[in-house]
C-alpha cells in the first residue's frame, strides 16, 4: 500500500492562457534516447516524451494514456520511468494527480532528465530514484498569454496560486518549508542526483541499468 502523503493539486486550465512548450534550454538538455534495461516488464509506465499531445504529430505523454496503463497493470506495485523535458503544465498535473490516487506503491525513476511539468510528476511516487547523472529541473508555471496589459496582470494573477501549489508538492517531499520551494522555483534550479538526493526531492540513486536507445 502507498505510504505517500503527497498535497492534491487543484488546477484547472484557465481560458485566457495557455500551457507553454519546454524552452529551448530544457530540449538542449534532455537526451531523448535513455531508457531503462528493464522497461519491457510489465508494471513499468514509461513517461520519455514532452508532457502533453502534440497536435501536429500525435507525440508526447497524456493523462488519457497514463489513466489506461495504470488500469492495465494488474500488480501491486508500479514503476514510472520519467525522461522528459517537461511541457504541458495542466497535463502534468493531471497525471501526478492520476499517480498521487493510485493506491499501489509507486516507484519513479527519474532516468535523464525530469523538468518543468515532469518533476512534478516524479513527486507523486512514494520512492523517487534519480540517476547519477540525472537532472531534476524545478521552475515556475510558464504559459502564452494574449490581450492587453489588463490581461496579462489576469493571466499572471492566474498563475500565482498553481506555483503555490508546486512549491507546497516539493516543499511535501523535501521537508522544506513552502517559502524554500518557491524560491527554487524563482531560481529555475537544476539539481543533479547527488543534489537533487541532498535537498530531499529524491530518496535514492537509481539501481536499474540504464542503457540508450
Amino acid at each position: 500500500m502507498t505510504q505517500r502523503a503527497a498535497p492534491e493539486i487543484k488546477a484547472s486550465r484557465p481560458a485566457q492562457v495557455q500551457a507553454y512548450e519546454p524552452s529551448p534550454q530544457m530540449m538542449d538538455k534532455w537526451q531523448s534516447n535513455i531508457q531503462a534495461a528493464d522497461a519491457d516488464r510489465d508494471n513499468v509506465i514509461s513517461i520519455l516524451d514532452m508532457i502533453g499531445e502534440d497536435h501536429w504529430t500525435g507525440d508526447g505523454v497524456t493523462a488519457k494514456r497514463i489513466g489506461a496503463a495504470l488500469r492495465s497493470i494488474k500488480a501491486d506495485r508500479v514503476v514510472v520511468d520519467i525522461n522528459s523535458p517537461g511541457g504541458d503544465f495542466f497535463e502534468g498535473v493531471a497525471i501526478y494527480n492520476l499517480l498521487r490516487q493510485d493506491s499501489r506503491h509507486i516507484t519513479v525513476r527519474i532516468l535523464g532528465l525530469a523538468a518543468s511539468a515532469a518533476s512534478v510528476i516524479a513527486m507523486a511516487g512514494d520512492e523517487v530514484q534519480i540517476g547519477r547523472a540525472g537532472f531534476l529541473m524545478v521552475h515556475n508555471a510558464w504559459v502564452v498569454a494574449v490581450g492587453n496589459r489588463h490581461d496579462m496582470r489576469a493571466a499572471a494573477e492566474t498563475m500565482e496560486p498553481f506555483d503555490s501549489a508546486m512549491a507546497a508538492v516539493y516543499a511535501a517531499k523535501a521537508g522544506v518549508e513552502r517559502e524554500k520551494a518557491a524560491e527554487w522555483m524563482d531560481g529555475e534550479t537544476w539539481f543533479n542526483g547527488e543534489d537533487a538526493i541532498a535537498a530531499g526531492l529524491a530518496d535514492t540513486m537509481l539501481t536499474a541499468d540504464v542503457e540508450e536507445r
